[in-house]
């Protein structure tokens, strides 16, 4: 296969599709929707079966435990996808909102419409879920999309592509409006971001190594974010029947994902009281603790086994571990700890644990993360969580869009202009 030549066809052909995407109606982008889903759900068998290839292979590959669990789809996985879409579905339509109309002194009336980003490029390993709803959300934001998914999922993203594919045509919609990249040819990455001539961005999804590469060669605009050190702090105020469950749920969760928490920091104040219980919560589920000098006394004092307390050195305060490993500080107070993160996080999501309404509006103001907490566990950083239906993505930008990426994230604004005979004078 001619890698550059595919790829500049699968980019013709999604910019075609993304003028009629962008037109489409909104009842004709909901029929393809719940079309979609409806197909998921009646082809769950052959979705699993598919999966179970990929997984077969990923272990004979020696894929990493936190990568074979984003790859693994299940019967309750598939039934969240087709939620996902009908979710999706049942959101109001951006496209075409009319707002901020105010009339100028020359008579015109100025205001802003939301309009389709146009063909959108999305690169992401394992998650054969992204398919679904990186689809449906372009679909129901009027972009077309160019899907390459890691190789170690071919086969279960081939199977939710036919399904895709099949609704668009249901609903009257280009088959091209979604694509998803058939070749496990890494050259097929490199062609996708940089044809600007027919993507308009780019959204990674994967490994910090595969989003640090596509955020140097890039030729096309990329939203993103490199990786998820979260915090969970422990305030002075911390209300521990509140501080241990949303500790437990914010790290044992699920180990894999950028929303997991990976850094503790609890207030030297608490420290005594609230370390020991937090510790042997963690314990329990087997997560090693690695901690600064004064968290290192305090939990070795407790029944703690050996193997799972050790130092921490720099590194771990700024380590993405995506594993059963959290780095445990103590702080000062809130000072420090606004501090400490603002430092070493990767402006991802962070959470307080406090019964203080200034504590918390403070932490709020000052942390310089995407997603921002009070008394809740940092795995709510999710566009399904947040009511966006699905997430394209996370950013961790500061331009365009920042957070999970959900509909809104996928249009822009341009400048509209109602007159009525008006000349400039």
């Amino acid at each position: 296969m001619d890698i550059t030549h595919y790829m500049q066809a699968l980019g013709q052909g999604a910019r075609q599709a993304s003028r009629q995407m962008a037109a489409a109606s909104t009842a004709a982008k909901n029929d393809a929707l719940n079309a979609i889903a409806t197909r998921i759900r009646s082809r769950a068998e052959e979705l699993l079966a598919a999966n179970a290839r990929d997984l077969d292979q990923a272990r004979a590959d020696g894929l990493e435990p936190a990568l074979l669990d984003r790859l693994t789809l299940t019967a309750k996985g598939i039934e969240s996808m087709a939620t996902g879409l009908e979710q999706i579905a049942a959101l109001p339509d951006p496209v075409g909102e009319i707002s901020d109309v105010k009339r100028r002194p020359s008579g015109i009336q100025v205001g802003h419409m939301r309009v389709p980003l146009g063909v959108v490029g999305i690169i992401y390993e394992a998650r054969p879920n992204v398919t679904a709803d990186a689809a449906g959300l372009c679909i129901k934001s009027g972009n077309a999309a160019i899907l390459r998914g890691g190789k170690e999922a071919l086969h279960c993203n081939q199977a939710i592509a036919a399904c895709v594919r099949e609704g668009l045509e249901h609903a009257g919609l280009p088959a091209a409006g979604v694509q998803v990249v058939e070749t496990t040819d890494r050259a097929a990455v490199g062609a996708l971001i940089t044809m600007p001539e027919f993507v308009d961005v780019i959204v990674p999804r994967g490994g910090k190594g595969l989003i640090a590469r596509i955020s140097q060669e890039a030729r096309v605009p990329v939203i993103k974010h490199l990786d998820g050190n979260c915090h969970v702090y422990l305030d002075d105020a911390a209300d521990i029947q509140k501080a241990l469950p949303i500790v437990e749920n914010s790290k044992t969760q699920r180990y894999g994902t950028c929303n997991t928490a990976e850094s503790l920091l609890v207030a030297r104040a608490r420290a005594n009281e609230l370390l020991p219980q937090v510790g042997a919560l963690l314990a329990a589920k087997g997560v090693e603790l690695r901690c600064c000098p004064e968290s290192l006394e305090i939990l070795a004092a407790g029944n703690i086994p050996e193997e799972l307390i050790r130092m921490a050195d720099e590194s771990d305060w700024r380590e993405e571990y995506l594993a059963p490993i959290i780095a445990i500080r103590v702080v000062a107070g809130l000072d420090e700890a606004i501090d400490h993160i603002n430092r070493y996080s990767s402006q991802h999501t962070e959470a307080i644990v406090t019964e203080n309404h200034s504590h918390a509006m403070r932490f709020l103001r000052e942390v310089d993360s995407s997603s921002v907490m009070v008394n809740a566990s940092t795995r709510f950083a999710d566009g399904f969580e947040y009511g966006l239906g699905a997430e394209i993505g996370i950013s961790t930008d500061k331009i365009h869009a920042r957070g999970p990426v959900g509909l809104e994230g996928l249009t822009s604004q341009k400048w509209i202009v109602f007159g009525n005979g008006e000349v400039r004078r």
